[in-house]
């Protein structure tokens, strides 16, 4: 049966008070107890009973029977006081690291208060903004889905923790009472321990399980409480480690192939389901496994590695999947340690390489090893990709680095995404689109932003690597743009461009420098051209439109912003002002060519998803003010409103009706978005001008100088796009 897990009202309303009154009793009691087990006061002890009674002249049945119960009694003296403080520990551990999660929650949900968003009960994110009526003349933000995803992401990690907090402790201390004739001597010294031990006892339960009987064969409880257990214990040390280098390497890949496909096909129903979730946690379990650098750990992986191009064929018929194909279904999820990674890689890599046949000819098995099922074939790239997007370390060190096959040395780079003539070809899925290509593009994500591509975490500066290969990924899309039509890497292709919006704008700005966040990618470098035709590609994609939209209408305020904060620098200030704009305006023009092209020409997308993707890719507008914040003239409260600003602006300006009523031609279409592109950055500059203390009327005249810059620059950025 599934744990419940602690709602946000429960840990919010929890009262510690009669847990530190328990632990204030158990210290007392551990103390008393302790002393009567040691004679740590002179009296009487369990020691001093144990000491005399083995030093005693014993003689007849005294000898045995008095001498062994006195002796025993005074070992108990010793381990109910060891128990005690095996009690103590969990409780102590328990009660400081509850009031830790009741703090998180505090500081998550009044973190999100901020932004209009309520936490309910249960711990749901939602809307907290006052009517029109209610809220007067305030400009209230509503805040997007995303960023309700974000806050309800953070509470439910929160209650997550705390219910294993629960979890642990009340699982040790019942394990401490289970006997009401005896104590132990040997309990846990606290939470960390209990856990540690907890893990290790699940880990061998269920690995001897698997060995003594057929994963396959198990009823649909028993498959369901082991997914509870790797639910609970997926990141727990002691039992991913132990249940991983107790089957083995073989054993482990082994175990997913006779669970996720016995005999007879592809398993269906609410029996799939659940293997859906035991894959991914699965995944989690060994990739916390690999962290380890035991010696037992380090053989796993050696294993894992080297059974790679063995066949495990299904009961019954000759062949199977290999070994390659079973570990990499099991790399979706989780963080797996880097030089296993990378290892892995360089084999696969030097397999498929030296493979006579293509790879949809290596990989043609289509065995059922990933849920929800699909005919497709088993092509371990895909997962060992996912896996790589989860790890920005070992993402960006695999493509800078190269492996051998038949004594050829080649780039990774080369072979997995350049189109020269010993490039992969990458197997087609269903749709006939590259199978893998959408774990592809989070592999270049995480190495380029520098997090799991799924991550709400903050990245970091980016380093000197991760911009070289932007430029790389740029120029190669740049030029072969034409393989990004309706491609799954589009959509990683643009939230990379929106994380390097600086470095974007910097190649397109003729040489006048703008400020990057850490090492810039030098796209202005490049060959004349290949970075507007990148692009004019990526922009095709909507989800990759919103995401540089909102990131450059973000880049061009904060560049506006900045320059009126030097103002004093330039003679010649709105010549400077229109240097600022000018990249994004073109950026603008690129993007609404783009955009009709998907729409009109390709018929690849709806102007229904364009218009969405600008509201769900709206982070972006966030992050590319926070990489500026410390060149931005303001802070706190203000740059939120500044945000939520440019988040309304892009809304409001780049989102098209598309109803019959409202419906516009091609023409009319790309004049409306010139106009409202223009009038974004008016807004901008203006705000901005009477923020710097400038009149209303030079402020207008100020605003519209920017504005026919972008109609110049958008217009140009067109044209650019559309040859």
């Amino acid at each position: 049966m599934a744990a419940e897990v602690m709602t946000a009202q429960e840990l919010t309303d929890l009262r510690l008070g009669t847990l530190d009154t328990a632990v204030s009793d158990w210290e007392k009691m551990h103390g008393k107890l302790d002393t009567l087990a040691t004679g740590g006061g002179g009296g009487v002890s369990g020691k001093a009973l144990e000491t005399q009674a083995k030093a005693a002249d014993w003689s007849g049945a005294n000898a045995t029977v008095s001498k062994e119960f006195v002796t025993k009694i005074a070992v108990e003296f010793q381990d109910v006081a060891a128990q005690a403080k095996s009690v103590l520990g969990i409780l102590r551990d328990a009660s400081a690291a509850l009031k830790k999660h009741k703090t998180a929650l505090q500081t998550v949900i009044d973190d999100v208060a901020k932004h209009n968003i309520y936490i309910n009960a249960k711990g749901g994110a939602v809307a907290s903004v006052p009517s029109g009526a209610a809220a007067g003349k305030g400009d209230i933000p509503v805040p997007t889905d995303e960023e309700l995803a974000v806050a309800e992401r953070r509470v439910k990690r929160v209650l997550w923790e705390a219910s294993e907090t629960d979890r642990i402790a009340a699982r040790a201390l019942r394990a401490l009472a289970k006997n009401k004739h005896d104590f132990t001597g040997d309990g846990p010294g606290g939470l960390k321990e209990a856990d540690d031990r907890q893990g290790k006892a699940d880990a061998e339960y269920w690995a001897k399980k698997a060995q003594e009987s057929n994963p396959g064969e198990w009823s649909d409880e028993e498959i369901a409480r082991f997914n509870e257990t790797l639910k609970n214990q997926r990141d727990n040390p002691g039992f991913s480690e132990h249940f991983a280098t107790t089957l083995g390497g073989e054993g482990t890949l082994q175990f997913w192939r006779d669970m996720a496909a016995p005999p007879g096909g592809a398993v269906e129903g609410d029996r799939a389901k659940t293997l859906a979730e035991v894959q991914d946690n699965l995944s989690m379990t060994l990739a916390t496994a690999t962290q380890s650098d035991s010696p037992a750990m380090d053989t796993w992986k050696r294993e894992v590695i080297a059974a790679g191009d063995k066949p495990f064929p299904i009961q019954g018929l000759p062949m199977g999947p290999n070994g390659y194909q079973v570990m990499s279904s099991l790399m979706d999820k989780g963080k797996f340690d880097d030089e296993f990674l990378n290892d892995y890689g360089d084999s696969l890599l030097k397999y498929e390489r030296e493979y006579p046949g293509d790879p949809e000819v290596a990989w043609r098995d289509t065995a059922n090893l990933n849920y929800p099922p699909t005919d497709e074939p088993n092509d371990p790239f895909v997962g060992f990709m996912e896996g790589l997007g989860h790890n920005p370390e070992a993402s960006l060190d695999f493509f800078n680095d190269s492996t051998t096959a038949d004594g050829k040395e080649m780039d990774n780079w080369d072979y997995l995404v350049a189109k020269g003539d010993d490039a992969r070809e990458w197997p087609p899925g269903e749709d006939g689109k590259p199978l893998g290509h959408d774990a592809l593009g989070h592999a270049l994500e995480s190495a380029t932003i520098g997090v799991p591509y799924d991550s709400d975490a903050t990245p970091p500066k980016h380093s000197a690597g991760s911009s070289d290969l932007v430029n790389r990924i740029v120029g190669e899309y740049g030029k072969n743009h034409d393989v990004l039509k309706d491609s799954p890497l589009s959509d990683s292709l643009g939230n990379i461009t929106a994380e390097y919006m600086r470095d974007v704008q910097d190649g397109m700005n003729l040489g006048r420098d703008i400020k990057t966040y850490g090492s810039n990618a030098n796209l202005g470098d490049l060959s004349p051209g290949l970075l507007k035709d990148f692009l004019g590609g990526v922009g095709k994609d909507p989800d990759a439109y919103g995401a540089i939209i909102n990131s450059q209408q973000a880049v061009t305020t904060e560049l506006i912003n900045e320059g009126y904060h030097d103002k004093a620098k330039y003679e010649e200030f709105s010549e400077e002002i229109g240097n600022r704009i000018n990249p994004g305006a073109e950026i603008a023009g690129i993007m609404a060519e783009s955009r009709t092209q998907a729409v009109y020409d390709d018929k690849i997308a709806a102007d229904a998803e364009f218009n969405e993707s600008l509201a769900t890719t709206d982070k972006w507008a966030d992050r590319a003010i926070d990489m500026g914040l410390s060149r931005f003239p303001v802070a706190g409260d203000a740059a939120g409103m500044i945000i939520g600003d440019i988040k309304e602006a892009v809304v409001d300006h780049y989102t098209r009706d598309s109803s019959d009523e409202a419906g516009q031609d091609r023409s009319d279409f790309l004049e409306s978005q010139r106009v409202k592109s223009a009038d974004a950055v008016y807004d901008a500059t203006y705000q901005a001008a009477r923020e710097a203390g400038t009149d209303p009327e030079n402020a207008a005249s100020q605003a519209d100088a920017a504005a026919r810059e972008v109609k110049q620059g958008y217009g140009m950025g067109r044209q650019r796009a559309g040859s």
